[in-house]
């Protein structure tokens, strides 16, 4: 008799995040038995291959959840939040990718790396996903933490055009077409704004510029992507007081987004510590080394499942401060695979009741 697994359903398989995670569910353990392509009513129909099977994609409706056990759902927030509730009333657990969920006190905001065990307690039946800014450090600063004592995080970030969508990788595209081969200096930023017309996603051009906003205007000129990172950096860690402080700004690259982190702690700490803790935390790819020029770009995490660290300095003033630059790849560990890695914490739990 062959061991039980678990039904998965993926909802929002044809997007970019769920072409990533069809993906991942190909070259990860096979841990699922029948597996689910559900899109909206325009993609119904299509087939797609998931590992060694043609799946035709199903349209979102309550039915497609009847027999289904985990439901990963990678749309926007406004389908998740009517939709996740529908999953679990059909018996399925969700784990939900967008941001609907993250705050809700009854919802864990779960990383595997850094806090596992959330994930086993659900009272609404849904496990939230972290924004991908986030996501690119909390591995890193998480495996730290449990070493040290985190006591606050001054982070900048510098985001990839990826993380607005596809409306910001074709507005990225776009505009570099129309200044290719334009050496005139200063001219730039002035002639991309007057060809491309369309500004896209962003409030600035983004091509050959650094833009210092991303997300939506919040409280005292704070962006909503900088309190994301503050809000869910405290729940991940459980450290509800944890002082947090963003800047989030968007750089003209495709994917990956990368931060640079100045993490205080309860106690000192030295480089060649750090580096040991880094080197041994899962997840983590320690690549540091200044006198060979070696240190983490986005051009070299693309398309890669580990946060990689670099640039890793004892603060000069402070003996329990770090300086460290960390890259992730965004719709990699930013989005489906940290979804994966968390449906797959839930099937071994389902797999062990049965």
């Amino acid at each position: 008799m062959s061991a039980w697994k678990p039904t998965l359903a993926v909802v929002g398989a044809t997007g970019a995040v769920g072409t990533v995670m069809l993906d991942l569910l190909s070259s990860r353990a096979d841990v699922y038995g029948e597996i689910r392509l559900v899109a909206s009513p325009r993609s119904a129909g299509r087939r797609l291959r998931v590992r060694d099977r043609d799946v035709e994609v199903v349209a979102l409706a309550p039915e497609v959840f009847d027999g289904v056990d985990i439901a990963m759902f990678d749309v926007p927030d406004e389908v998740s939040a009517s939709w996740c509730p529908v999953a679990v009333s059909r018996g399925a657990v969700a784990v939900d990718n967008s941001g609907a969920f993250r705050m809700d006190p009854d919802v864990p905001l779960v990383v595997p790396e850094v806090n596992a065990t959330a994930a086993l307690d659900r009272p609404k039946g849904i496990v939230s996903n972290p924004n991908c800014t986030t996501l690119s450090m909390i591995v890193a600063v998480g495996a730290l933490h449990r070493r040290y004592g985190l006591e606050s995080l001054v982070v900048a970030s510098y985001q990839a055009a990826s993380g607005a969508g596809q409306a910001g990788i074709d507005t990225l595209h776009d505009q570099l077409e129309k200044v290719a081969g334009d050496r005139t200096l200063g001219s730039v930023a002035g002639d991309v704004a007057r060809a491309a017309g369309d500004l896209g996603p962003f409030p600035a051009v983004l091509a050959m510029n650094v833009v210092p906003w991303a997300g939506s205007l919040k409280d005292d000129g704070w962006s909503s992507e900088e309190l994301k990172v503050r809000a869910e950096s405290r729940k991940i860690l459980g450290l509800p007081s944890l002082r947090v402080s963003a800047t989030c700004v968007r750089v003209p690259v495709v994917t990956t987004h990368s931060l640079a982190v100045h993490a205080t702690f309860g106690a000192e700490v030295t480089v060649a510590e750090a580096h040991a803790v880094l080197d041994a935390a899962p997840g983590v790819e320690l690549v540091d080394d200044p006198a060979a020029q070696r240190f983490p770009t986005p051009a070299d995490v693309v398309g890669t499942d580990p946060t990689y660290v670099g640039r890793v300095r004892r603060a000069l003033d402070d003996p329990k401060s770090l300086e460290l630059f960390v890259c992730g790849d965004n719709l990699r560990k930013g989005a489906a695979l940290n979804t994966a890695q968390i449906a797959e914490l839930i099937a071994e739990e389902l797999s062990e009741r049965r």
